[in-house]
């Protein structure tokens, strides 16, 4: 049994994790995960044109959620010929009908751009087709419940609490008399987040545990002071007459801030202004959403007191591009909430050319920016941002809210494996060998180091490293 580190090792996209069991004509080959590396353009388009493995040698895909950087190469899969099952939640694969579409409508036309202005012939990574064609091969499984993956393998998705949907996986690998358990933690989300449940370790206990290390070198401002924090960024951009830009994921951060936004309007800590979620994709995503409240957490008081958490008078969602481009001719206060969450493609960008260089505006970053991102360059608060080809002076204010990440932070991650390893001590089992996966080297390089003096056993593995059991 090995597991080969293929995607988000020693950094945070293109998560891709090879499980092997059995050797030779016996031997079975599972995907954790098959996300889109993103970040330098002809950086990325390598990576994400070469495989992990073989499409012949692939049993089957287990996918912890809907983000880009853990299904979106899921298309690809399948236009290169995988026709075994792709395993995730109920939620997740609604999620993905509207995110791998999106994903492929995005690279047609960035293929035709390409085409027609620089006289580049790309072809895309895969089509809107290929997305249709990846939902065939999906089954939806519900949370707490094993399934039989292959000969051998099964499975379990826990509460992960990072999107709708999420779910850490646990598997139980048997080759001959030997047996081992394995955990991967996609990515693991915070306490007490709007809308979702809190994360849930798997209490089977693990041998071996993928644990996500984002935020592995540092710890966020609470969650409930983050909805403080966005309240008094919205009053004091209005007050200057400004618009509160902000790039965020259209699955996930968007219906937070929409949630929050609906918290403190009725407890009248904002002026009533204009709130567009310019966003296609988002407005689809909240759709899904609304079809999900079996994934809500009932304790929240807005969850059990309001039918629609994301239909309220000043929210407007702006679907055709006619009605985006408008946006820019209306004067006053409002609020901008666009895609992509870091600022590389999407509506945010149009927004950003027009908004950024005006000093009454507010740039409000409200989760993780890779490296090499707009939206990285944002948070450096480089004085110039190159937009469209277009040098634009970043004049506007810029805040950063870290208690909006849906990611957790040092202190919950060590909690989560805490949980987990107790979990195996109550079966029986010895201390887990944790593999720091999905961070930055400084996050990682630090967490490794606190996760050492608790007791753990912990590698950093780099790409193709190879992990035996």
């Amino acid at each position: 049994m090995h597991i080969e580190f293929s995607g988000a090792a020693r950094e945070v996209t293109g998560s891709c994790h090879i499980l092997r069991v059995g050797s030779g004509s016996k031997r079975r080959t599972i995907l954790l995960d098959c996300g889109l590396f993103q970040g330098k353009r002809s950086e990325s388009r390598t990576k994400n044109a070469r495989l992990p493995v073989p499409v012949s040698e692939i049993d089957a895909v287990i996918l912890s959620h809907a983000h880009i950087d853990h299904a979106g190469r899921l298309p690809y899969l399948v236009a290169q010929g995988y026709k075994n099952t792709i395993w995730a939640t109920a939620a997740t694969r609604d999620l993905c009908a509207i995110m791998l579409a999106d994903s492929a409508h995005i690279q047609e036309k960035d293929a035709e751009f390409l085409a027609k202005h620089r006289n580049e012939f790309v072809e895309p990574l895969y089509r809107v087709e290929d997305a249709t064609n990846t939902l065939e091969r999906m089954v939806g499984m519900p949370i707490h419940k094993w399934f039989d993956v292959t000969d051998g393998v099964r499975a379990m998705f826990t509460e992960a609490g990072h999107i709708l949907g999420s779910a850490s996986i646990a598997l139980e690998v048997r080759e001959g008399s030997e047996f081992r358990r394995v955990v991967f933690s996609g990515d693991v989300g915070r306490c007490n987040l709007p809308i979702i449940r809190d994360p849930q370790p798997p209490e089977q206990g693990a041998d071996v545990i993928l644990c996500e290390s984002t935020y592995g070198n540092r710890d966020h401002e609470s969650v409930e002071g983050a909805r403080e924090q966005l309240a008094a960024v919205v009053r004091e951009t209005a007050a200057r007459g400004g618009r509160v830009l902000i790039p965020a994921f259209a699955v996930g951060r968007t219906q937070e801030l929409v949630y929050d936004l609906h918290a403190l309007r009725r407890d009248g800590k904002i002026p009533d202004i204009p709130i567009y979620i310019d966003s296609p994709l988002a407005t689809d995503a909240t759709a899904v959403f609304a079809m999900h409240p079996e994934a809500y957490d009932h304790n929240e008081e807005l969850v059990r007191r309001t039918p629609n958490l994301f239909d309220f008078p000043m929210v407007k969602f702006t679907r055709d591009v006619s009605e985006s481009k408008r946006l820019n001719t209306l004067h006053g206060p409002m609020i901008v909430i666009a895609a992509s969450g870091m600022a590389e493609s999407g509506r945010i960008l149009h927004h950003l050319r027009f908004g950024a260089g005006d000093p009454r505006n507010t740039i409000l970053v409200v989760g993780f920016m890779a490296e090499h991102t707009l939206g990285r360059r944002i948070v450096e608060r480089r004085p110039v941002l190159r937009i469209f080809g277009d040098e634009v002076p970043l004049s506007a204010q810029v805040e950063v809210l870290n208690g909006y990440s849906a990611h957790a932070d040092r202190t919950e991650l060590l909690a989560w494996l805490r949980s987990v390893r107790q979990y195996g001590v109550a079966d029986g089992r010895a201390n887990p060998h944790v593999y720091l996966v999905h961070g930055e080297r400084d996050a990682q390089d630090a967490f490794a180091e606190q996760l050492r003096g608790d007791g753990f056993t912990v590698s950093v593995p780099s790409p193709g490293d190879v992990a035996a059991l």
